[in-house]
């Protein structure tokens, strides 16, 4: 089955403090490629919030098929970021 995993929704405290999230939220690095292998909870993106690094998880075990996103793009909430191919 075909998985996308998407950006996840910012803590709420970005929201009242805004100290994480300060400045823009991009891709820093992306740690996998098209076919790759991936276990659940490997990660496979960094993201750049302004202030903090955070690895992006996947959560879903099987093999990468598809990058939405290059280094360097700005995220949004929900936004599409790669897909995987599960065995389920």
């Amino acid at each position: 089955m075909r998985r996308t995993i998407y950006m996840p929704r910012y803590p709420e405290c970005w929201s009242s403090c805004g100290a994480c999230a300060n400045g823009r939220v991009f891709i820093l690095e992306i740690l996998v490629k098209p076919g790759d292998r991936v276990a659940t909870d490997d990660n496979v993106l960094v993201v750049e919030t302004g202030k903090v690094a955070l690895d992006i998880p996947s959560p879903y075990a099987g093999t990468v098929e598809e990058l939405f996103v290059t280094p360097g793009d700005d995220l949004s909430e929900r936004m599409p970021l790669l897909t995987v191919q599960t065995e389920e």
